[in-house]
C-alpha cells in the first residue's frame, strides 16, 4: 500500500512526546517533512523520526507546497491552530490538530467552515475519547445502560501541575490557562459519553489565587510570576438545552488533597458511572439491590501482550485518522463536536469575565 506522506508542523513537547512515537507505530503512514521555527528542533525530529530523505523547514508555508504530502499535524501554540490549519486545509492536506482546537471559538469556528468549504479531514487531539473506559462506557450508553443521562461533572484537578516551559503562562499564546490546557479533555470526554453537543448557557469563574506564593510546591518547577496572565483553575455550571447539567472543573494549583487525571462522574435514570478511582465503576439498582459494577480492563490479557503500543490511546487516535483518510472508517472526534467544546470553554471565561451567565444562542 502506498504511505500517507505526514508534515509534523511544531517539533516541541507536544510532537516528541505524543504524536512522532504513535505515527511511527503506524504502517501507514511516513514522516517525510517537519518545520519548526527553531530549526536545531526540526533537524532533531527529522533524524530521529522521519524518512531518510525526509525536509526541514522553518516556515510551514513551504511545508504547506510539498504536493506529495496530505496530512498534516498542528502540533504549536494554540494561537496558531487556526491559521496553519486552515492554510493546511486549503492547500489539500487532511488535518490532525492538536487539542484545543483554537485559542478562541471564533478561529475554531473559522477553521470548521474552511473544513466544510474544502472538504478536507479536519479532527482534534482528543485522544481521551480513546481510553479503555471511555470505549467501554459510550458501548454501555448506546445499550441504553444508564438511561438519560442528566447530571454530570467534567474535572481535572492538579494539586499542583502548573506547566512552567513553553507559552503555558501566557494567555496571548494559548488563550487561556488550566481550563483551555487540560479541562478541555474533561469537558470532551464527558460530552462524548453523554452524546450531548448542545448547551444553553454556563456560569463561569476563574481564580490565580495561588500565582503568588512564595512556596509554589510545583513538581515542574518553580513558575514565573511576573509573566503568568492565565487561571490557574476554573470552574463552569453548563445546562444543556435538554435540561442536563455538567459541572466543569480544571486546575494546575489548587489546595486540595488530589492529584488526578482526566475524570467524569454521569448519573442516568438507570444508573450512573464513573473514573473517580483509577477505574471504571458502574453504579444502578437491580432485583431491588444497589450494586456496585467495577470494570476489569486487565481481565483476559495474556501477560505479555498486555498494554501493547497498539492499545495506546495516542496510537489509536493516529490510526482512526489514517482510516478515515483511507475511507475506512469514521472519525472519533469531529469538528463539530470539538467545535461545542470551545465554544464552551469560551462560555466559561466571557461568563468569569462578565459576572454573569453565557447563552450560547444570543
Amino acid at each position: 500500500m502506498e504511505k500517507l506522506r505526514v508534515g509534523i508542523i511544531g517539533c516541541g513537547n507536544i510532537a516528541n512526546g505524543k504524536h512522532m512515537p504513535s505515527i511511527q507505530e503506524v504502517d501507514v503512514f511516513e514522516m517525510v517533512a517537519f518545520c519548526d521555527i527553531i530549526p536545531e528542533r526540526a533537524e532533531a525530529a527529522a533524524k530521529k523520526f522521519g524518512t531518510p530523505d525526509a525536509k526541514v523547514y522553518t516556515d510551514y508555508r513551504e511545508l504547506l507546497k510539498d504536493e506529495s504530502i496530505n496530512n498534516v499535524r498542528v502540533l504549536t501554540h494554540n494561537d496558531n491552530h487556526a491559521e496553519i490549519s486552515i492554510a493546511a486545509m486549503r492547500a489539500g492536506k487532511h488535518v490532525l490538530c492538536e487539542k484545543p482546537m483554537a485559542a478562541n471559538y471564533a478561529e475554531a469556528l473559522e477553521m470548521y467552515n474552511v473544513h466544510k468549504e474544502t472538504g478536507m479531514i479536519l479532527t482534534i487531539g482528543y485522544q481521551h475519547k480513546l481510553d479503555p473506559d471511555v470505549l467501554y462506557a459510550k458501548a454501555e450508553a448506546a445499550k441504553d445502560t444508564f438511561g438519560e443521562m442528566y447530571y454530570a461533572h467534567a474535572n481535572v484537578v492538579r494539586r499542583r501541575g502548573v506547566p512552567t516551559h513553553g507559552a503555558f503562562l501566557m494567555k496571548e499564546k494559548q488563550g487561556g490557562g488550566a481550563l483551555i490546557d487540560v479541562g478541555t479533555h474533561a469537558v470532551d470526554t464527558t460530552l462524548y459519553i453523554m452524546d450531548n453537543y448542545k448547551p444553553k448557557m454556563v456560569l463561569g469563574a476563574t481564580f490565580d489565587k495561588l500565582k503568588h506564593n512564595p512556596e509554589q510546591g510545583n513538581p515542574l518547577g518553580n513558575w514565573d510570576t511576573e509573566n503568568y496572565d492565565v487561571e490557574e483553575f476554573a470552574s463552569g455550571f453548563l445546562v444543556m438545552e435538554n435540561g442536563a447539567t455538567v459541572v466543569v472543573e480544571a486546575s494546575w494549583a489548587l489546595n486540595v488533597r488530589e492529584n488526578t487525571g482526566v475524570r467524569y462522574k454521569i448519573s442516568g435514570t438507570k444508573a450512573g458511572l464513573d473514573n473517580y478511582d483509577g477505574f471504571l465503576k458502574i453504579n444502578g439498582v437491580n432485583n431491588n439491590q444497589q450494586y456496585l459494577h467495577e470494570v476489569d480492563f486487565k481481565g483476559g490479557q495474556v501477560a505479555f501482550v498486555a498494554n501493547a503500543v497498539d492499545d495506546l490511546p495516542r496510537v489509536k487516535e493516529q490510526k482512526v485518522f489514517a482510516n478515515a483518510i483511507l475511507g475506512k472508517g469514521e472519525l472519533v472526534t469531529t469538528p463539530e463536536s470539538a467545535l461545542v467544546v470551545s465554544h464552551i470553554l469560551e462560555g466559561i471565561y466571557i461568563s468569569a469575565k462578565t459576572g454573569k451567565p453565557y447563552y450560547f444562542n444570543d
